[in-house]
């Protein structure tokens, strides 16, 4: 019996040993695979892949005709290309530090032809550098910046230029630029025939009479929930999905979450990053931060990068503006749309906004509004709830939902304010009326009085030119016969300046 006991516990482990080796190398995809998570897939590609120095250029460009005079240019538009391209390709070097009150500013702006290259809330000069050919020191390399003056001395052909630090206390000269006065004279030249612009307040400009932009109703195409879904999670199968009363969506899988508003069309990502101890870099985070978006949705359109402060103790916040044509785009309360933002610790993403919505390029519909000019602007501005905390002025677009899978992008003036915010100060004139002059919004109501013209021609001061041959016509119509420097529009549905 005990031998027959001996046999059956020897066949049985045989028996064992010969299922444990078929376990481990003969069924497929077992014992074979060291982790238990699923073969990872590539997700299909979504928007398109960007690069710093796409990401960076001035919010807009003022020109200092001289005598007082001045205009603004704003992004994408015929001229505004035409000067940052020539900037380019220029070196700036030699830079010395000095006090920004060493100079009297408000005299060079209204007697020198200058420009001044606008960055909103500033840009570090690393990164400028990569747009820019810079050369300086440790000091200057590590400030960010927010404004590049270039004038051209009235009382001799000499050109100075400056570089502003954020700090509003220092400046850098760059003594070893090289740019010629009949360079600045050419940039200048360029706003002769744009609607003159008046400052009021802190470094603030509007148009004496309206400008012209465009409303548009533009298409769009939408990215899923469960698209970017497995861009984040390196697992989507082990992700659960959990549904509030307000239709909000949440995906985790125990560490990172998405939550998926407004109907699937925004999504905020989380990723808890621990603390290290190590200094932030700001340049690293920006270039993390773009490299994270090609990775993760990728771009849809132009965007300028904001530097939007820090969030907490060691977090930074960066926000990529999203443009459509010259103008930015800000969403129309509850709407969430037009800007990418991120937090992130030491080159690492711990939050990230975004919409799953992607503007077609171009609009379905376009029709011409005029956003008003002169008092009506600054009475505006002046009885705003909020003035003491406004930092800049310019046009950009409201965008709201409008038909199904369409967008109303409508021409405002906005401002920003202290924290970053934006808000919108006064809507377009309705029903693409153009105010005249004297009307409110309008451009001032100037006595007609005929004056001799400098080719023996009749001048009129009722904003017209004399034009040759007898006729007259707007000063957008000269500027057309002149060589078309006149309202600049594009594809994106919107237009630079005409008066």
């Amino acid at each position: 019996m005990d031998k027959l006991k001996t046999i059956v516990l020897t066949a049985l482990v045989i028996m064992s040993l010969v299922q444990s080796y078929l376990l481990a190398y003969s069924m497929p995809g077992l014992g074979v695979t060291a982790s238990p998570l699923q073969p990872y897939v590539q997700p299909e590609p979504m928007g398109q892949e960007e690069k710093v120095e796409n990401v960076i250029f001035p919010e807009d460009m003022v020109l200092h005709l001289g005598k007082g005079k001045h205009t603004v240019l704003y992004p994408a538009t015929n001229f505004y290309n035409l000067i940052f391209g020539k900037i380019k390709s220029r070196e700036f070097k030699g830079f010395q530090r000095s006090p920004a009150v060493v100079v009297d500013w408000e005299d060079i702006r209204d007697r020198d032809q200058g420009l001044e290259l606008r960055f909103g809330r500033g840009v570090p000069v690393e990164l400028l550098s990569k747009v820019l050919k810079l050369e300086g020191d440790v000091d200057f390399m590590n400030d960010v910046i927010n404004r590049i003056w270039i004038y051209k001395s009235s009382d001799r052909d000499e050109v100075r230029t400056y570089f502003f630090s954020t700090d509003n206390i220092t400046v850098y000269e760059s003594v070893k630029a090289d740019l010629t006065a009949q360079d600045v004279q050419m940039y200048v030249g360029y706003g002769e025939y744009q609607v003159s612009y008046r400052k009021v307040g802190d470094d603030m400009y509007i148009p004496d009479g309206p400008i012209e932009s465009m409303q548009s109703t533009v298409g769009y195409d939408s990215y899923s929930p469960e698209q970017m879904q497995r861009y984040l999670f390196v697992d989507p199968g082990v992700t659960r999905e959990i549904s509030d009363r307000s239709g909000t969506q949440i995906y985790t899988d125990g560490k990172r979450g998405l939550q998926v508003e407004q109907n699937g069309r925004w999504i905020s990502y989380t990723d808890p990053v621990a603390l290290q101890g190590q200094e932030d870099n700001e340049s690293q985070n920006v270039y993390a931060a773009i490299q994270f978006i090609n990775q993760h949705g990728g771009w849809d359109g132009m965007h300028r990068f904001v530097h939007a402060g820090s969030f907490e103790q060691s977090v930074q916040v960066l926000r990529f503006q999203q443009y459509y044509g010259s103008y930015p785009i800000i969403p129309q309360d509850p709407f969430l749309f037009g800007s990418m933002k991120l937090r992130l610790l030491q080159g690492v993403v711990s939050e990230y906004e975004r919409s799953l919505l992607t503007l077609q390029k171009k609009p379905q519909k376009r029709d011409i509004r005029w956003l008003p000019g002169g008092d009506m602007v600054e009475n505006a501005l002046e009885h705003y709830s909020r003035r003491l905390e406004v930092t800049a002025l310019y046009p950009a677009l409201l965008a709201s939902p409008a038909d199904k899978n369409k967008m109303l992008l409508a021409p405002v003036w906005a401002v920003r304010l202290l924290d970053g915010s934006q808000a919108v100060l006064l809507k377009a004139i309705p029903g693409g009326y153009k105010p005249q002059p004297g009307e409110p919004g309008g451009a001032p109501l100037v006595k007609d009085t005929p004056t001799t013209g400098s080719g023996g021609g009749i001048g009129l001061t009722d904003g017209r030119l004399n034009l040759p041959g007898g006729g007259s016509g707007d000063a957008g119509s000269a500027a057309n016969e002149s060589g078309g420097a006149t309202a600049d529009h594009n594809d994106e549905g919107t237009s630079t300046a005409s008066k």
